[in-house]
């Protein structure tokens, strides 16, 4: 291969790259100034218009929020103002009324929040040029497969805000939610606890719960049957029972339990065996059935003390209520006791027959 070959073969060197004159950049620095100079009136505009969406933004957020407080606050001192009241002791409880108040203000607080927030976030990007079709596109789709797949998690936070707005029951009461029933030891958006009766401890989603019988708000009712002789004097019976109920309202702590005197309602039921007294009073809400227990007790002794027999399903036979029988001594008529009754022949065995091949 020749010399001239070779050097066509072999790779050319690299071009040595121009040198800047100054003529150059005074060229580049004016193409940037003009470039500036036609752009800066259309950034300056956007910067402001994005400025001004925040600041707008931020302080309707704001006044938002110091009224959700405001209306928070005088909701507490609505509370306070009634608490020393008879009314008040009945039927409000300061401290669940506020942690009820707070709650609310607080995901009315979030929730302003966010649609704030999130209405300034799309016009920021609007007023940058940035096509939003795409984005709301995907957000519709995203919202239809979030209602499909999470619906179930949407029913039991509105309906979590909604039991809360209501005040339908709190961390406290005993309720009876339908799916289950015991003592409220948690309330959230999502889930109630409760604590059973046999100490178990219930997750209940609130989506789940549609009915809720509350039996910690106002008072409970302690109601009790008595059942005695259908031959008892009733203005005996009564007044023992009076002495019963008048004796429990003086004592502790069943003084404070008891917000309503014990009433005779009357006669429930009369049978030719027994006849039933029906007895009502107003407790505090969640101990209706300790009066109960304890009103039975007492009702019990003061019947016994005035000589009055309570009775309970069947009547109790009493010898009173027998003629003498003279014939209990001796012994009871048996068929078989007669050799020639015809019961005590079949009964008896056939005779035995001789052995003829003997």
């Amino acid at each position: 291969m020749s010399w001239s070959a070779l050097q066509a073969a072999s790779p050319s060197p690299a071009p040595h790259p121009t040198p800047l004159t100054v003529g150059d950049a005074t060229d580049r620095a004016s193409d940037a100034a003009s470039w500036v100079g036609q752009n800066w009136s259309t950034w300056l505009s956007i910067g402001l218009r994005i400025i001004v969406i925040i600041v707008i933004a931020l302080v309707l957020r704001h006044l938002i929020r110091k009224a959700l407080t405001r209306l928070i606050a005088h909701m507490n001192r609505g509370v306070q103002a009634v608490e020393g009241t008879a009314l008040g002791g009945l039927l409000v409880n300061a401290e669940r009324r506020r942690q009820r108040s707070e709650a609310i203000g607080s995901v009315l607080r979030s929730v302003t929040s966010f649609l704030v927030l999130g209405t300034a976030a799309l016009m920021v990007l609007g007023a940058l040029k940035i096509n939003l079709a795409p984005l709301l596109a995907s957000a519709g789709v995203a919202g239809v497969a979030l209602g499909f797949g999470a619906r179930n998690l949407v029913m039991d936070f509105l309906s979590g805000v909604f039991m809360i707005l209501e005040d339908q029951y709190g961390v406290g009461d005993s309720i009876d939610a339908g799916v289950a029933s015991g003592e409220v030891i948690e309330v959230g958006l999502r889930v109630t606890k409760l604590r059973g009766d046999n100490g178990a401890i219930w997750y209940v989603r609130n989506g789940e719960i549609k009915r809720i019988g509350n039996l910690s708000q106002g008072w409970a009712t302690a109601a009790l049957d008595v059942t005695v002789r259908p031959s008892e004097d009733l203005g005996e019976v009564k007044a023992a029972i009076a002495r019963a109920a008048e004796g429990m309202a003086e004592e502790d702590p069943w003084n404070e339990r008891l917000w309503g005197p014990v009433e005779v309602l009357g006669l429930d039921s009369v049978r030719l065996d027994s006849m039933t007294l029906r007895l009502s009073a107003k407790t505090m809400p969640g101990q209706s059935a300790g009066v109960e227990r304890e009103l039975r007790w007492r009702v019990k002794r003061a019947l016994d003390e005035a000589g009055v027999q309570i009775v309970g399903g069947t009547l109790p036979l009493l010898a009173e209520d027998f003629a003498p029988d003279t014939s209990a001594g001796g012994a009871a008529p048996y068929a078989l006791s007669a050799p020639a009754s015809r019961r005590s022949v079949q009964a008896s065995p056939p005779p035995s027959q001789p052995d003829r091949h003997k």
